[in-house]
């Protein structure tokens, strides 16, 4: 997965759940022809469910060239793998089992590819969580999955819009587990990927990190929780003696509304809801998902399956776009800091 990468850039797209908008959301995207200019997109599917849904959408303009292996990949139009050959039923807003096993055929063809570098980055369509598993997935969400796969000890869900970098500590659990889980070795480890993906995956020399409270009012001193007094606050003493430049805790509510987040490179939620609400507000319909601390590249849009919309023709693909353009950006990010290391390490040999 470490290898070396060069050329055109071969983003592969898992569809998410068939009955909901993830493919109408990819094939809007890929309609736009310069979205070809800027990388090799490669959809994992087939192309019985995508023609069906080309026809249903009335992209008349969108051609995809299939193939059967993603070495088979040239030029410069939209691509699709077909992972299946069968007929497949297709129902329109509907959890079942069926659509659950499909989506799960494709993320699991595209992250085979993806693990073998195969291809540079990985967008993800929606799943819906109770149908993927009914079809044998064992993991919470895609971010879990993901880690297992790259064998990665942690990784770290990062919200991204025009205006902030939003991650959180604890993930797809109960609110009610969120207090114990939050431990200061956990909020210490998510603060050192939140630091080196700024770093290295958004180029900034010196990330600042403000870290959100547990409580009401970050605590109030004690008085409404010992959390921020007892987790969060050694965290981040234990952060700056290793050169992490990170401040709080700092009242969610204060510190979005009165729009201090902004003198911060990123923000560190402690739990979903507290992180995902201001984020998506802020996205404005173009939010993104990435996956911070994994040695490839993955985002997604920030929304789900809309099953109530489906079939519809209603569903907007900003947001899928716009985690189609944050996946180039950062893979051309890590390209160029393996570049400038490759660089140092001839010059340094020179001089020896």
């Amino acid at each position: 997965m470490n290898k070396k990468k060069s050329g055109r850039i071969k983003i592969g797209i898992s569809i998410g759940d068939l009955n909901g908008i993830g493919l109408e959301v990819v094939l809007k995207t890929l309609n736009d022809s310069r979205i070809c200019e800027l990388c090799n997109p490669i959809v994992y599917g087939s192309k019985k469910v995508c023609n069906y849904y080309i026809k249903a959408l009335n992209l008349n303009n969108l051609s995809l060239n299939y193939f059967g292996t993603v070495e088979d990949v040239k030029g410069k139009k939209p691509n699709a793998i077909n992972v299946w050959e069968e007929e497949v039923k297709i129902e329109l807003g509907q959890e079942t089992e069926n659509s659950g096993k499909y989506s799960f055929l494709s993320l699991e063809a595209a992250t085979k590819d993806l693990k073998e570098g195969k291809i540079d980055a990985l967008v993800t369509a929606p799943i819906n969580k109770k149908a993927i598993q009914a079809a044998g997935f064992k993991f919470p969400g895609h971010t879990e999955y993901l880690q297992d796969l790259d064998e990665a000890e942690d990784s770290l869900m990062l919200m991204l819009s025009e205006v902030s970098r939003i991650g959180v500590v604890s993930g797809h659990i109960p609110l009610k587990d969120v207090p114990e889980a939050v431990t200061t070795d956990l909020i210490l480890r998510k603060l050192n990927l939140f630091n080196k993906s700024l770093k290295e995956d958004f180029a900034i020399r010196k990330p600042k990190i403000a870290l959100l409270g547990l409580n009401p009012h970050a605590g109030e001193n004690g008085t409404i929780g010992k959390e921020e007094e007892e987790i969060i606050i050694p965290a981040i003493k234990q952060a700056k003696s290793i050169d992490i430049l990170a401040f709080g805790p700092y009242p969610a509510d204060g510190l979005f509304a009165s729009g201090q987040y902004q003198n911060f490179d990123g923000v560190l939620a402690m739990y979903h809801d507290q992180g995902l609400i201001p984020a998506k507000l802020f996205a404005t319909g173009q939010g993104v998902n990435f996956t911070a601390g994994l040695s490839f590249v993955r985002t997604s849009p920030d929304h789900g399956t809309a099953f109530d919309i489906a079939g519809q023709g209603l569903a907007k693909e900003s947001s899928f776009r716009s985690a189609l353009y944050h996946a180039i950006n950062i893979v051309k990010l890590r390209r160029m800091k393996e570049e400038l290391e490759e660089n140092a390490l001839v010059v340094n040999k020179g001089r020896n």
